[in-house]
């Protein structure tokens, strides 16, 4: 096994799991509920890891997460719903007024 990722961000941690789950690769989460011995131990080593059983998977597990995280930083211009008019962030690929796709 060997560590691929560490967040205090917990939800980053088992979005990470959730994504390379997707991709066939087995990964475990650790220190899930160690938050509670904060003060007593470092902050960070309580921190919830990201581990991958398999070592030979490290590799192609790393770059799937590389790719992910740079989509997530790459955001769409904000635009105008075709069918109601409404104005969306640009996060968004459906109108929330009318339901409208932004890809028509």
């Amino acid at each position: 096994m060997k560590k691929i990722y560490t967040s205090p961000d917990r939800l980053m941690v088992f979005h990470f799991k959730n994504l390379l789950e997707s991709y066939h690769i087995d990964c475990m989460i650790k220190n899930e509920f160690l938050a509670g011995a904060a003060g007593e131990l470092p902050f960070n080593e309580c921190w919830p890891e990201l581990w991958i059983k398999k070592v030979k998977k490290y590799d192609k597990a790393l770059k799937i997460m590389e790719k992910h995280r740079a989509m997530d930083t790459v955001t769409q211009p904000a635009w105008i719903c075709i069918k109601c008019g409404e104005k969306l962030e640009g996060q968004f690929t459906a109108c929330w007024q009318c339901g409208e796709s932004r890809y028509r």
